[in-house]
């Protein structure tokens, strides 16, 4: 559980003008900003380097409207830290072996400047060092391997944060952009994890793959990339998508998914990821040839939903995933760019409200920014807000599925007119941020559009995605022995089932996750249990909100470490 420590104020600890808790995008725009007005600024990443803890999709735009790109703060960032330029963007609505493609490049350079694929434990380590660099000019710096725990207040006002591995840090300003299980904003009572369909759950495979080999399978020259999303019928009923992005050697491959659909639907997360592996579309990419080098797991924040309209408390503001700044909206997928976004505006609002009394004057000035630059706009759009209420009512649900599944839903997506309407449709940045978030936008309407539209996939696709039990195997692990970062508060099915399915390292028929059920008997009766062993851990936080547990990061440098990210 995450700490608040009150402090008499008679111990002499260690003081920076600002702490930057978390080096990912957010936190890393948020340190360089600072350190250029000459702030000293401290910086505390709790993986054993930055990026070791960290997954993302994941692709970062740099917008044409953003008041800052991760390149105007880093100016080398695409050639030394990024994969490749997405140049190509696609979706494919799937009904069975039936595939329409559209070409969704128009939304994909709505608004954009570039767009490159990349992965976090490269991305995020070389932002460390350059972070590291700019800090140690005015006095601060990186230190790697510290979990901040929680907050050090004085007469009730946050002065600091406390450490697993350090004692208590004062400091003037706190950035949290420790990402989406945020244990400062919890402690903060800025965010909760209490409500499922307010987040997604994204699983992901890095792919091994030769350079030359992606050019010619993904019909791409040297220095261009390709996005693909999938929806439809090949997750059944759940709602979400999948994903493949090109990185330099290697393809970045995964789903996402409302995590309240997850729960209803008993689906298992790493079996809906094989069930896009393994899907026919895939044969021409793959060739009969799959390595996997990686699988991980995140929680991602529904910005429409979650992000805080006035992130800060005190002296503590909240950047990146940890204010709920992910804007996922059909296809429309963004979070670094904002992360960055928001980091630099963050120390931006403290520098022009440095040395004020008031201690929310950052955070007040800070907030306004995030106003005032259209980034809350993006990420909590109104046109979702003045539609989401008719559009997720349950009655207009059944209705438009109804229709949808008649014969009269038939002519009016496959007549020639929505043929030609559809693709416009798709490619539209008003209609896209209007989506519902129901099954007709995920599996509905895109199985239907592959059924009507589509054409005929006679691939088939025979590769073989590793087990469950070899994909934990592959990891690497720095077991805290002793000292569980998750504990478990009610054991019982009904209150901590959901967990067996919905975490990502767990299955129902595996004993080798982190979470397994058993029928115990006991005076004649029998009760289903919940056993957990935090182990196998991804420490992605599904089950601080499915199940009934008390859940905390692991100290620092321990629990699983990415290679890839």
């Amino acid at each position: 559980m995450s700490e608040t420590r009150t402090d008499g104020g008679s111990e002499d600890y260690e003081h920076y003008e600002a702490v930057v808790v978390g080096c990912g995008p957010g936190g890393a725009a948020a340190a360089a900003r600072l350190a250029e007005h000459g702030i000293e600024t401290l910086v505390l990443e709790r993986g054993v380097e930055a990026g070791s803890k960290n997954v993302s999709g994941g692709l970062i735009y740099a917008e044409d409207s953003a008041p800052y790109t991760i390149d105007d703060l880093f100016p080398d960032f695409r050639e030394e830290a990024a994969e490749r330029p997405v140049t190509d963007y696609h979706i494919h609505n799937i009904d069975g072996r039936q595939v329409t493609t559209y070409d969704l490049t128009d939304l994909h350079e709505h608004d954009t400047d570039w767009c490159d694929a990349v992965l976090r434990r490269t991305m995020d380590s070389w932002l460390e060092q350059r972070v590291h660099e700019k800090t140690s000019e005015t006095g601060g710096g990186v230190l790697t391997g510290v979990r901040v725990n929680g907050l050090l207040r004085e007469n009730g006002e946050i002065v600091g944060v406390t450490c697993d591995e350090l004692d208590p840090i004062r400091a003037d300003y706190i950035v949290a952009a420790d990402g989406v299980n945020s244990e400062l904003a919890r402690a903060a009572d800025l965010m909760d994890w209490d409500e499922p369909d307010e987040w997604f759950q994204g699983v992901k495979a890095v792919v091994d793959m030769d350079a030359d080999v992606i050019n010619d399978r993904f019909s791409i020259e040297e220095g261009e990339g390709v996005a693909h999303l999938f929806s439809g019928d090949l997750f059944e009923d759940v709602r979400g998508g999948g994903f493949l992005y090109t990185n330099e050697d290697t393809l970045s491959i995964g789903t996402v998914f409302h995590l309240d659909s997850l729960v209803a639907e008993e689906a298992e997360p790493h079996e809906l990821l094989d069930a896009l592996l393994t899907h026919p579309l895939l044969a021409q990419w793959f060739d009969g040839e799959y390595n996997e080098l990686e699988y991980s797991a995140k929680l991602v924040p529904d910005s429409k939903k979650v992000a805080h309209r006035e992130p800060y408390a005190d002296n503590l503001v909240l950047v990146g995933d940890a204010g709920g700044q992910m804007q996922a909206q059909g296809p429309i997928i963004k979070g670094m760019n904002h992360a960055v976004t928001a980091g630099a505006l963050a120390a931006d609002a403290y520098a022009l409200t440095r040395g004020n009394a008031d201690p929310e004057a950052a955070g007040r000035r800070y907030t306004t920014m995030l106003e005032q630059s259209g980034t809350m706009g993006k990420l909590r759009p109104r046109r979702y807000e003045l539609t989401s209420t008719v559009g997720e009512h349950d009655l207009v649900t059944k209705a438009v599925e109804g229709v949808l599944n008649s014969p009269v839903g038939s002519i009016a997506v496959g007549n020639p007119i929505a043929k030609r309407l559809l693709p416009k449709a798709y490619n539209s940045p008003f209609l896209v941020g209007m989506l519902p978030d129901t099954s007709m936008a995920y599996t509905t309407l895109p199985s239907l559009i592959g059924e009507k539209h589509g054409r005929t996939v006679h691939w088939e696709n025979e590769i073989e995605p590793p087990s469950l039990e070899e994909r934990i195997g592959d990891l690497t692990y720095n077991t805290d022995v002793g000292n569980p970062h998750i504990l478990l508060q009610d054991e019982s099915f009904e209150a901590s089932g959901a967990a067996v399915y919905a975490c990502p390292v767990s299955a129902e028929d595996f004993g080798g996750g982190c979470y397994r059920a058993e029928t115990v008997k006991t005076n004649g009766s029998e009760e289903k249990l919940v056993s957990l062993d935090t182990q196998p851990c991804v420490e992605c936080g599904t089950c601080a909100i499915v199940a009934d547990t008390e859940w905390t990061h692991p100290r620092g440098e321990k629990g699983v470490e990415y290679k890839q990210g």
